[in-house]
């Protein structure tokens, strides 16, 4: 059963920039960390971001730092990714994960039981 659902991917000119949404069910971000992944074709699936439950904390991938951002909204049960300055390398298809209740942010996958089917992001140059 699918818990987490991910949207706002597409197509998207180098330089460009997206936001993703995830949705979380049963008010699950309101205890538990939140990460985002991608996988490119033939790779394995790689940390990108993560943040805490408490949405204080935060925690990059050196190859996003500085043009992701992160956040997580409690209350509505929804976390985002903000994508900025794009490059191609960053074409992947990006995987929404929740971790387990208290949990800190974490780039470890397993630490994260809870995904949704991901959303398709291609950087065009």
């Amino acid at each position: 059963q699918v818990q987490l659902v991910e949207s706002g991917g597409g197509r998207v000119q180098a330089g460009g920039s997206l936001k993703l949404s995830c949705a979380g069910l049963d008010n699950m971000f309101s205890t538990e960390p939140v990460a985002w992944f991608r996988q490119a074709p033939e790779k394995e699936r790689n940390f990108i971001a993560s943040i805490n439950w408490l949405a204080t904390s935060t925690l990059y991938a050196d190859s996003v730092t500085g043009r992701f951002t992160i956040s997580k909204d409690n209350g509505k049960n929804m976390a985002y990714l903000q994508l900025t300055d794009l490059e191609s390398e960053d074409t992947a298809v990006y995987f929404c994960a929740a971790g387990r209740p208290w949990g800190q942010a974490s780039q470890d996958i397993r630490d994260y039981p809870t995904w949704g089917k991901g959303t398709q992001v291609i950087v065009s140059s």
